[in-house]
């Protein structure tokens, strides 16, 4: 009797699963599996917020399994160690998975391979995290693209994403399971009580990534184009959690908004794939690259003059207390809801590296633990961007004015009053800079700056300066 060991890792779904689905087609006992072992993750551990979704996760996988007569078994410790003795345990013939790309986790499935292939076990590993496999995708001199508009025209060369294959209904269960560790035992949700806004704001799992797809393409695509920008609409996918974690393919995203009428395949439509192609440039990125996250891709940036005391501003960013609204109510919002919008998420980063001169990997750090989407390749690219030190980076030049942007993208004051309550009481041409409300205006709003809310932490104009002389000092050099 042939028997397979699947190995979930981030592909926590049953539907266009290439690994489960080879298992299931081909063999003829096959056990699930996941073996949690974040210290192989290098520096990249799973930060708070994503644990918090792995466990809820996890659980919404198992409850799946359970439903087709199977169960996923948990274990803890090395991975190599883990499944050597489950296929012991289950005198299994093959191991399958599904590939990573991170630095970490493909140096570890070398090793997993290695030890398994040793032990006289088949392995084989999948396509299925990705539209486009980071190394059939180069330039005509045969180097990773820099650049992303280059590189998705060089993907829409390529033959279309095959279609997402379907849903497995029958798990082929062992007659006998193994022992398995209980979810609670990874003691991944917080020992705080501060997820109650993750719990309102999400749905992790398979089911949860298929309803946030169905109401993004019913309500959303059509205007995503223009409404992206706004981060007071309900304007964007919110499916980035659901893609880091596998609960959804990229493939299943992609063909659903193809298959979408000809009529709506509009501007909103082509935008949004554009999208999906940021996060495919991101990992072709730390793939060809992958000291990036932690170093600059420009070496040159290395030397940029960061400040070097700043632990009150780094403090104040992470709290939302900048004294700019549109800054802390994106701050506050990411830690109430463990996400933040993607306009917003480039102004908060801005100030940071820009104008508080911080450099951008506390940003990036902050991000990873706070963000249930906390993916590398994403958080890594969007950081280098910022600082203007990575692949596609903002020219240096660029640096955003968190008024302009919050009156451009929020003029009405919405997403600032539900995330900075303390300004609700401001007329809206006042509240995207309180600091210059007329005495007459505060008072009748019954508001103190630097009581009710903080002056802001650094002077723009003098530290915008400050970062476009360092900034083209080092372009310069």
């Amino acid at each position: 009797m042939k028997k397979a060991i699947v190995w979930f890792r981030r592909d926590l779904r049953l539907s266009d699963n290439p690994a489960l689905r080879h298992a299931v087609d081909e063999f003829e006992q096959v056990l699930l599996v996941y073996v949690h072992a974040p210290q192989e993750e290098g520096d990249w551990s799973p930060g708070a917020a994503s644990c918090w979704w792995l466990h809820h996760s996890l659980a919404a996988l198992d409850k799946k399994i359970r439903k087709r007569n199977s169960r996923l078994i948990i274990r803890t410790g090395a991975s190599r160690d883990a499944l050597l003795e489950l296929t012991g345990q289950f005198n299994a013939d093959a191991v399958l998975w599904n590939r990573l790309y991170d630095p970490a986790t493909i140096k570890r499935d070398k090793q997993v391979k290695k030890a398994l292939a040793d032990a006289g076990l088949t392995t084989r590993s999948f396509a299925a995290n990705l539209l486009f496999e980071p190394w059939t995708i180069s330039t005509k001199d045969d180097n990773p693209y820099k650049v992303y508009t280059p590189f998705w025209k060089a993907c829409m060369k390529e033959p279309a994403p095959a279609g997402p294959e379907a849903s497995v209904r029958a798990l082929r269960a062992p007659g006998k399971f193994p022992a398995s560790e209980s979810l609670d035992a990874l003691e991944l949700l917080p020992v705080i009580n501060w997820d109650d806004g993750l719990e309102a704001a999400w749905t992790p799992g398979e089911d949860g990534a298929g309803a946030r797809l169905d109401r993004f393409l019913e309500h959303a695509i059509d205007v995503y184009a223009t409404s992206r920008d706004y981060p007071a609409q309900a304007g964007v996918s919110r499916l980035s959690p659901h893609l880091h974690f596998g609960e959804i393919s990229p493939r299943q995203v992609w063909h659903a908004v193809k298959g979408m009428s000809a009529a709506r395949e509009a501007q909103g439509a082509k935008t949004f794939l554009k999208e999906i192609g940021w996060r495919e440039f991101a990992h072709h990125v730390l793939y060809h690259f992958p000291k990036t996250p932690d170093q600059p891709l420009y070496e040159k940036y290395a030397a940029f003059p960061w400040r070097k005391r700043h632990g009150k501003l780094l403090k104040a960013w992470q709290k939302g207390q900048t004294g700019f609204p549109i800054v802390d109510a994106g701050m506050r919002q990411l830690w109430a809801t463990g996400w933040m919008h993607n306009r917003v998420r480039m102004i908060v980063a801005s100030l940071l590296v820009k104008n508080l001169r911080i450099p951008w990997q506390k940003g990036a750090k902050w991000f990873w633990d706070t963000l249930v989407d906390a993916d590398l390749a994403n958080n890594t690219l969007g950081w280098q961007w910022s600082a203007g030190c990575g692949a596609d980076a903002a020219p240096y030049f660029r640096i955003f004015n968190p008024v302009t942007q919050s009156q451009k993208f929020d003029g009405d004051g919405k997403y600032l009053r539900k995330w900075v309550p303390e300004l609700a009481a401001l007329p809206d041409k006042w509240i995207h800079e309180p600091w210059n409300a007329p005495r007459e205006v505060c008072e009748a709003a019954g508001f103190t700056i630097g009581a009710d809310y903080p002056a802001p932490v650094v002077d723009m104009k003098e530290s915008r300066a400050d970062a476009l002389a360092a900034l083209k000092a080092i372009k310069d050099s």
